[in-house]
């Protein structure tokens, strides 16, 4: 087990990816998409793969930020169901992501401070 820490937590950086690339209701993406982003700007354990973030993509669905449109083994395609707004937390002091029908809570796993 690693004991790598990103400095963006991981959950906060896929919401930042759909905000900057796929912030399109009409738009679709997949996890693989994202994880390769997050891959290539180095702020991830790099023993991980795909399987080691489906939690957080599970999250952002249960959450009521995209919808799972289709699934072929690990490859989940998403749509949003709304644009994404971009916010500040005061508590954990990240830029937080969600879209409008999201309970106002940051999803930053280690602070969930109300916004």
């Amino acid at each position: 087990m690693s004991d790598f820490t990103p400095t963006i937590p991981i959950s906060l950086q896929i919401r930042k990816i759909i905000f900057e690339k796929y912030n399109d209701p009409d738009g679709k993406f997949t996890n693989d998409e994202i994880f390769e982003i997050i891959k290539k700007n180095g702020d991830l354990d790099p023993s991980w793969i795909i399987d080691d973030t489906e939690s957080f993509f599970n999250e952002i669905c249960d959450s009521g930020l995209v919808r799972n449109i289709a699934q072929n083994f690990t490859t989940i395609w998403m749509k949003l169901f709304d644009p994404i707004e971009k916010l500040h937390c005061n508590s954990c002091n990240h830029d937080i992501y969600l879209g409008p029908s999201e309970e106002r809570i940051c999803p930053n796993t280690s602070c969930k401070s109300s916004i």
